[in-house]
């Protein structure tokens, strides 16, 4: 009589629940780069159609505080991806810091993209009403719009980022999650804060470096 065929091993329920969820969390990633994959189309569509009138339009943004930007998100990026090593070598502590450290970064940006748009709001260029004086260029007003949209698009999923990363700060202080055995709840939030990094990466060039 022939042998019966073994069965295939079975995959450990945790494993499993390991594997979706970050097949879940890359699907919802993409997902997002869709969404603003939009906007830069639109954007790159823009600058071949209208050049003349997008160099002029981007002239008008502050340079130097969307660099400050740039280097407060990068490094609010290093941190959380500090926080997911931290995690995976099981130090609590350090990982609840980096955390936290991260969003503070993170607010920082805020903080200062709020003082930008109170500039703009009083140069007369920013596209709300009693804000916008200064756009009579219909390609001038489509291109702050353009701006004002995704940088507060990105702005939101930033506020969000925030609050997972102080939520699960307070999970890790209320001991609900225990590392390394939970380091996925380190992971998840930190892939989405650099997917919000990377949105920012593109957004500067796009906006600012256009002269």
């Amino acid at each position: 009589m022939s042998r019966a065929a073994a069965s295939p091993p079975l995959v450990p329920p945790a494993k499993q629940e390991h594997d979706a969820t970050l097949f879940g969390m890359g699907i919802f990633l993409a997902s997002e780069f869709l969404l603003f994959g939009g906007l830069f189309t639109i954007l790159v569509f823009y600058r071949i159609v209208h050049g003349h009138e997008v160099v002029e339009a981007s002239k008008e943004l502050h340079l130097w505080i969307g660099a400050l930007n740039t280097v407060v998100l990068l490094t609010s990026s290093l941190a959380a991806a500090l926080a997911a090593k931290s995690a995976k070598d099981g130090d609590q502590r350090l990982t609840q810091r980096l955390l936290l450290a991260a969003a503070a970064l993170g607010a920082v940006f805020l903080v200062i993209k709020a003082g930008e748009y109170s500039l703009e709001y009083g140069d007369g260029m920013l596209p709300v009403p009693g804000g916008g004086g200064q756009l009579v260029e219909p390609l001038s007003r489509l291109f702050m719009n353009i701006y004002l949209v995704a940088t507060g698009l990105h702005a939101v999923h930033l506020t969000i980022g925030i609050g997972l990363f102080v939520f699960t700060a307070f999970r890790i202080w209320h001991r609900s999650i225990r590392l390394p055995q939970d380091q996925l709840s380190i992971v998840v939030p930190t892939l989405y804060w650099h997917l919000v990094d990377i949105v920012w990466i593109f957004l500067y060039p796009a906006l600012y470096l256009q002269r």
